[in-house]
């Protein structure tokens, strides 16, 4: 119960981010927000793999990743951005950063990874819980995401090909994000130098019914007065 708050209360803040930037900035750098919780078969499995004791203190203490934040973005640069603004919040305390987007994994895995612990306050106490928050783009997430209905059919026992072949296939995703990235900049530095200013006074007085309909104000407004 206190995993499934705590994921409750990590959404409640990306999702905070996610309506402020979409309302207050011109780049929004959320695309898709998303959670997991590990069943208990799950856990156990983990803890017999990692050699744990199958005892609720043991579990805490050593399986870290019960709890599951996805964060989606569109570019590279936006999974750090996100990364900034929650480990400055208050109610965050990062224990640990994996950076496999500067470090990619061997097989050719990119993302953010933190851990971080957040308060849940229950009815009697509060406790603090770790989850595994996870940050990535749009082209990494496909990836990662087919890269584990693989595993999942295979197994143990991926064919080494496929495995080359998913590798290539993360080069070609990270390629892709640089270059996306590269043509926002791009687009986004053209719309602003191509942006003309607003007119001020002077260039509305040239207007020609500018008089006209400062004449027309006035005639309404005198034609109020009492004095």
């Amino acid at each position: 119960m206190s995993y499934r708050f705590a994921i409750d209360t990590l959404l409640l803040k990306v999702n905070l981010l996610n309506e402020e930037f979409r309302y207050a900035h011109d780049h929004n750098p959320i695309e898709h927000v998303g959670s997991r919780l590990k069943s208990p078969a799950s856990i156990l499995a983990k803890a017999r793999r990692r050699g744990v004791a199958l005892d609720l203190d043991s579990i805490a203490q050593e399986i870290l990743d019960i709890a599951g934040i996805r964060v989606t973005c569109s570019f590279i640069s936006d999974t750090y951005t996100i990364r900034d603004m929650l480990s400055g919040r208050e109610d965050i305390r990062v224990m640990e950063e994996r950076d496999y987007i500067r470090s990619p994994k061997p097989n050719g895995y990119r993302s953010l990874h933190l851990l971080v612990r957040t308060p849940v306050r229950m009815s009697d106490r509060t406790v603090e819980v770790p989850v595994e928050i996870q940050i990535r783009t749009i082209a990494m997430d496909f990836w990662a995401s087919l890269e584990h209905k693989i595993y999942y059919k295979y197994g143990k026992s991926v064919p080494q090909g496929l495995l080359d072949e998913l590798r290539s296939a993360a080069g070609t995703a990270n390629r892709l994000d640089v270059t996306m990235e590269r043509l926002h900049d791009e687009v986004r530095d053209l719309g602003d130098h191509s942006q003309e200013p607003l007119p001020g006074p002077d260039d509305l007085r040239r207007i020609p019914l500018a008089d006209e309909l400062l004449g027309a104000l006035a005639d309404r407004v005198n034609s109020r007065r009492t004095d």
